[in-house]
This record gives structure tokens, sequence and C-alpha cells, in this order.
């Protein structure tokens, strides 16, 4: 690479870094700072709370979600090696029919470790 193109990549890293920390710094300096009553109150989808508002959600709820995001961003990759399928090489293949492999192994864990099992 010539010295022109490694200032253009140079340029873009700093700017890469800048424009996600700028709005930040600028909220920590700007944003008011006045703490009342009603602003620390505990706020839900326009309705007030009863009873104690800091109860303790179980575990296993935590553990659908993940498992669910893991097989939803599996989706993510999977689509565009779907639609190429017919044109695909060898080790294109092959690479696709190893990470479908890895998330049913991963399935096949969660599920013999009981993480799928309501209780």
């Amino acid at each position: 690479m010539e010295l022109n193109q490694w200032a253009f990549v140079g340029a873009f890293l700093s700017i890469a870094w800048l424009l996600p920390l700028a709005p930040i710094i600028m909220n920590y300096f700007i944003a008011p700072k006045r703490a009342n009553r009603i602003k620390n109150d505990v706020y839900e989808c326009g309705i007030e709370t009863v009873g104690d508002t800091w109860g303790q959600i179980k575990v296993q709820y935590y553990l659908y979600a993940i498992i669910f995001l893991v097989f939803d961003v599996e989706m993510i990759f999977l689509f565009p090696w779907a639609v190429a399928y017919a044109k695909l090489d060898f080790f294109s293949y092959m690479a696709g029919a190893i990470f479908i492999l890895l998330l049913v192994e991963g399935l096949a864990y969660a599920w013999k470790k009981g993480a799928l099992e309501w209780s």
C-alpha cells in the first residue's frame, strides 16, 4: 500500500472512534444533572408499580433468550448460504455444513443439560 492509502485508513479509523464517542462525551457535559423524586421514580408502560419493584427473575428466562438469540443469529448467517446454494463450491458447502453441525451440537448439549425444560 502506498502512503496515501495508509493515511486514508488512519483517517477512517480515527473517525470511526470519534463518531460513537462524541455523543457520549457531549451528553456528559451538556445533560442536566438535577435529580428529583419524579425522575428517580420507577416507571413502566405508563402504569404505576404496585408492591416491590425489585422482584427477582428466574435465570431460566435468560437461558431461553440466549438460546433463541443463538438460533436467530444462525438464520442470518445461513440465509445467504441458502440463497447461493446452487453456485457454491465444495469448500463453501462444507463450511456451511460444519456450521450447522456445530449448532446442532450446541442444541444437543443444551438439551442434555436440561436447559430447555420448563420447571
